[in-house]
């Protein structure tokens, strides 16, 4: 990753893996994370919560976000935030990659 006021391209820092999501830890601090995703058509994180809200990002492709078994259709450019506390699944429709950033604070 590029620091120190360097131009980087998230859609660089991580790969698509067949049959696999693949993750990339950007930033972990006691106050939050931002982690890069890559998920193969087909591929998700079954329904968990987190205690913190979630923010979203689709970098590249086309996902399933189920919140509270509500179903949501993103596209690359497109974001949400998934509420703290709330069941949330995540399916590729297509490949797809994501942006996650959580704030512990």
């Amino acid at each position: 990753m590029n620091i120190g006021g360097e131009v980087g391209s998230l859609n660089n820092l991580v790969d698509y893996q067949d049959s696999s999501v693949v993750s990339k830890e950007i930033i972990k601090k006691d106050t939050g994370t931002v982690t890069l995703f890559a998920f193969d058509k087909g591929q998700g994180l079954s329904e968990h919560t987190a205690p913190f809200d979630a923010f979203v990002y689709i970098l590249d492709g086309e996902a399933e976000i189920s919140i509270a078994g509500k179903q949501h259709s993103l596209k690359a450019g497109e974001t949400m935030i998934m509420p703290a506390n709330k069941p949330h699944s995540l399916k590729a429709i297509e490949r797809f990659k994501m942006l996650l950033v959580m704030i512990k604070a």
